[in-house]
């Protein structure tokens, strides 16, 4: 006797979700039956979007962030300060840094961090880019928006040795406790560093 399961169709649909990262089995049929029962759901809207964000999203030719022409929005805008440069790891880094309303100049995304072990060099990221934008905008400060990783580190050490020949003055975040955090959470590195960058109060 065959063991009951879903029809081939949802099974199929189940497949696609999972390959969604994040998404379990068990979420990925969750899901389905919702996008297939509820009425919310609006599947059809659903695969619209998809298409038409396929069809329309490019990388914005300056920063690297998403864009529907050419330039993205934040490039296009014509009050940007931009003396300041803040280079970022990913096109997705740039929002939180841009909610938090402190910052005013313009953004570069290198699309990832130096990585030899997964053979990801200065040669597949964006670091070219960086280098002719110095050249065009000479903006007055370079500041490196890097996780604080291994590879982030590596990845800020060699930007700034690239970059110093070019004048530039070239920054790094501070790094610290995070807002709500204690000390006794806190490992040694992010001990280390909220001491040795603290200020006056």
């Amino acid at each position: 006797m065959a063991s009951l399961d879903y029809p081939e169709s949802f099974r199929e649909l189940v497949k696609q979700l999972r390959r969604l990262p994040g998404i379990g089995p068990r979420s990925a049929e969750r899901i389905a039956l919702w996008m297939l029962r509820s009425p919310d759901a609006k599947p059809d809207q659903l695969a619209g979007a998809i298409g038409r964000a396929r069809e329309t999203l490019r990388t914005c030719r300056l920063c690297g962030f998403f864009a529907e022409q050419e330039e993205c929005a934040l490039c296009r805008e014509t009050a940007r300060e931009g003396g300041e440069l803040c280079v970022v790891e990913t096109a997705t880094d740039i929002l939180p840094l841009e909610r938090t309303g402190v910052f005013r100049g313009r953004y570069h995304a290198l699309g990832g961090k130096l990585s030899p072990l997964d053979g990801v060099g200065p040669e597949h990221l964006r670091i070219g880019e960086l280098l002719e934008r110095l050249g065009q905008e000479r903006p007055k400060e370079v500041i490196l928006a890097l996780g604080a990783d291994v590879e982030g580190e590596a990845t800020a050490h060699y930007l700034a040795e690239i970059i110093a020949p070019t004048g530039v003055p070239v920054t790094r975040i501070a790094q610290g406790l995070p807002a709500g955090g204690g000390v006794e959470q806190a490992d040694q590195v992010t001990l280390h560093r909220a001491l040795a960058h603290r200020r006056a109060y």
